[in-house]
């Protein structure tokens, strides 16, 4: 039977007798039986542990436009799982029913790494997302999985918040294909008060998958009324990654609906998003986008050269598909990301799938 718990690497001992894991800012501080904030790594026989190991809070196949991610293998599903707890403390989490879980039984499903890549494998799956919750946290898992998807010549994702320390990012991001990183604001206070973190070590691992690795990544940023939706701070944002990680880095706008500690905030309007999307543009950013809303213009991939419509999306369908060999039809540009020849034809199904000792359930 699978063990749900595995020793980690990153951690060292305290002179007071306490053990500090070393994984992400926070460095919780640990005495024997102890949980970390982020609930799933703990402190067992003076040494720092994943609890979790091999368990999930439930599995699926998507879109893999839903992490949001357009310009990785367009049009293809993704097999996504993930665990329970997290290392930040959004007040606005829209996930927080598995990211805040305190409860074992929250991770109902168990799957080993080749159960995981077998399954991807046998529904089609180009990749396997780590998701739902931050995978940074489960990371001993992650790498484990990815090393099974290897052979089976699957790819890996993670949508994560990017919050961790340099040695543990080097470790995770080696064995992942491409990224998502939620770029929460651009703003250190907000980070502190909203999401009890720091905005720093966020631009850092932006920093390392831009210049240190060739990783396709994707930005998002949920947009909040009356919290980070100050045009002011949105064109700091933009002016930065189009500076610091470049023009062709893609950029969503999402918006956001009432969750969590923050329900009495209003969802934001289309026209925010929007003046969001043109603000970035004007910032020099060539792909960005509006997500959680039906906008069709801002579903689409134009061409950064002429402004060609390349990849049309109707929320996650792809309904157009101009591309040919990667680049413009009208004007030979290459759109950037990590293109097929033809784009897949998953569409916006979303198949919640079952692991069990007698293989895998679809519903």
């Amino acid at each position: 039977m699978l063990s749900s718990t595995v020793q980690t690497d990153y951690w060292s001992e305290l002179d007071d007798g306490r053990v500090v894991c070393e994984l992400c800012p926070r460095a919780c501080k640990l005495s024997e039986g102890q949980r970390g904030l982020c609930f799933v790594r703990a402190r067992e026989n003076d040494e720092i542990v994943l609890t979790t190991y091999g368990r999930s809070s439930g599995f699926a196949v998507d879109p893999i436009e839903k992490k949001p991610l357009n310009h990785f293998l367009p049009g293809t599903p993704v097999f996504s799982f993930g665990t329970a707890g997290c290392n930040l403390t959004c007040k606005f989490c829209q996930n927080w029913d598995i990211s805040k879980s305190r409860k074992m039984d929250t991770l109902a499903d168990s799957a080993g790494p080749d159960e995981i890549a077998s399954a991807a494998a046998r529904l089609g799956c180009r990749s396997v997302a780590f998701t739902y919750n931050d995978p940074v946290i489960f990371l001993e898992y992650a790498r484990d999985v990815a090393s099974a998807c290897r052979a089976h010549d699957i790819r890996t994702v993670a949508v994560t918040a990017g919050y961790l320390n340099a040695e543990p990012r080097e470790e995770f991001f080696s064995f992942i294909d491409a990224a998502n990183i939620d770029l929460k604001a651009f703003d250190e206070d907000f980070y502190q008060r909203i999401a009890g973190g720091h905005l720093e070590p966020v631009l850092d691992t932006l920093r390392y998958l831009r210049h240190e690795t060739d990783i396709w990544f994707e930005v998002t940023n949920l947009v909040i009324p009356g919290h980070n939706d100050a045009e002011d701070g949105i064109r700091r944002m933009a002016d930065w990654i189009c500076q610091e990680l470049g023009p062709d880095v893609p950029l969503h706008f999402s918006a956001f609906h009432p969750s969590y500690k923050m329900r009495e905030v209003p969802p934001t309007p289309r026209s925010t998003l929007r003046r969001a999307r043109e603000i970035a543009k004007d910032a020099g950013i060539h792909h960005v986008y509006t997500g959680n809303v039906h906008d069709r213009e801002g579903d689409t991939t134009y061409c950064a050269g002429c402004g060609t419509a390349l990849i049309v999306r109707d929320w996650y369908e792809l309904i157009a598909w101009r591309l040919e060999d990667g680049s413009c039809p009208k004007c030979g540009v290459r759109c950037a990301g990590v293109l097929d020849p033809t784009p897949g034809t998953w569409g916006s199904r979303r198949l919640s799938v079952k692991m069990g000792q007698e293989g895998i359930a679809l519903s």
